[in-house]
């Protein structure tokens, strides 16, 4: 009797296993379990490995090919062409003194200063889109590009502030509206539609500040102020580059070492504390490090838009990462702000088109096709 129990038994797991099986192929991709990670497992040392996604490598290196591509042809064209050779050389300093000065001081200051701001605006974007669960977890959409320069303009109007003091501002401004922000949202947790609700509505509050701020200025400091609520690169010198690049140097390091955490907590809080995560201190964290990326790159450009929003969405449909991939993020932002800038110098010269204006049509146009390609979804 027991080895005909054990029969029975046998063929009704079978059953129920295949009738799982057919169940699960008529639901079809939705319901589908979650889908494996394949790539290479890398040995560290130390009890360390790695996990390395092949087609996330191929992504990284087409990345800094085609950096590399621009760099190269924004040191090299303009209305004084040079060479390889001759911006090579300039670089070593061993250049003439003409190339030397378009180089060194009109050409390389704007490129750092493009590469560091997309790259900071791309790992701010990607983290507050990790933590809220929102494609438009964004710092411009959410609020916190209208702090910083909320921040900024008081320095600028009010002060008559250096680089120096409107870094700081605009770091202070975000900072306070990420502080108003959680207030707002005190015993409610960081919900990812609620936070890009209450930040719509911040953004708006903020950005009739601004107008505000613009019409006790006086005529020229209000002409200053709108060229810089734009978002340019014009002018841009070492002294732009060198702040966005420390901040960039400290904050980007922070944000990768966190990487980790922040794929756990998009598993959610439960699975997260499970897995011995200190879920509301992780959350902090990676908020502050997002609001100081975001704070210290509108205080040396202005607020550009859209970087934020788009580059994180490319990166990860490019490597089909499971994960936040920030590194590929931050080098899609960095492409894309460069990219554009020299699209904006070369497409409209002899006029100079702010880089913000240029980024602000085309993430125009991705906010409609986003918004418009989410609609589809909830639909279906």
């Amino acid at each position: 009797m027991s080895a005909v129990r054990e029969a029975e038994a046998s063929a009704a797991g079978e059953s129920h296993v295949k009738s799982g099986e057919s169940r699960m192929k008529k639901r079809g991709k939705a319901d589908a379990p979650p889908r494996v990670v394949s790539g290479m497992v890398l040995r560290v040392g130390g009890g360390v490995s790695l996990r390395v996604q092949g087609r996330a490598v191929v992504v990284t290196a087409v990345l800094v090919t085609a950096l590399v591509v621009v760099m190269g042809i924004s040191l090299t064209t303009g209305d004084f062409e040079l060479s390889v050779g001759d911006v090579v050389k300039a670089l070593m300093g061993n250049g003439s003194g003409g190339a030397d000065f378009i180089v060194n001081t009109l050409r390389m200051p704007r490129l750092v200063t493009a590469l560091c701001v997309g790259a900071a605006l791309a790992v701010s974007g990607a983290i507050l889109q990790s933590l809220t669960g929102n494609s438009l977890g964004s710092p411009d959409i959410i609020g916190f590009t209208n702090g910083s320069a909320v921040g900024a303009l008081v320095v600028i109007i009010v002060m008559h502030g250096s680089m120096t003091q409107i870094a700081v501002g605009a770091l202070i401004g975000g900072l306070a509206t990420a502080l108003a922000m959680y207030l707002l949202m005190l015993g409610r947790g960081l919900q990812g539609f609620r936070l890009v609700v209450i930040g719509i509505g911040v953004s708006a509050l903020l950005l009739a500040v601004n107008s505000y701020l613009i019409t006790r200025a006086t005529f020229q400091e209000a002409l200053e102020a709108q060229a810089w609520l734009i978002g340019s690169l014009s002018n841009r010198g070492w002294q732009h580059a060198n702040a966005i690049g420390v901040a960039v140097l400290v904050l980007l390091p922070i944000a990768f070492f966190l990487s980790r955490r922040l794929s756990m907590v998009e598993m959610g809080d439960v699975t997260a504390m499970a897995l011995g995560l200190e879920v509301r201190r992780t959350r902090t964290a990676l908020l502050v490090v997002s609001v100081c990326l975001a704070a210290f790159a509108t205080a040396v450009t202005g607020p550009i838009w859209f970087i934020a929003l788009a580059a994180p969405q490319l990166a990860r449909r490019l490597t089909r990462s499971s994960g936040p991939a920030l590194l590929t993020t931050a080098l899609m932002g960095a492409l894309l702000l460069a990219a554009g800038d020299l699209a904006a110098q070369r497409l409209f010269a002899p006029s100079l088109l702010p880089v913000g204006a240029a980024t602000g049509v085309i993430g125009g146009l991705y906010l409609i096709w986003l918004l418009v390609t989410e609609s589809r979804k909830s639909r279906a």
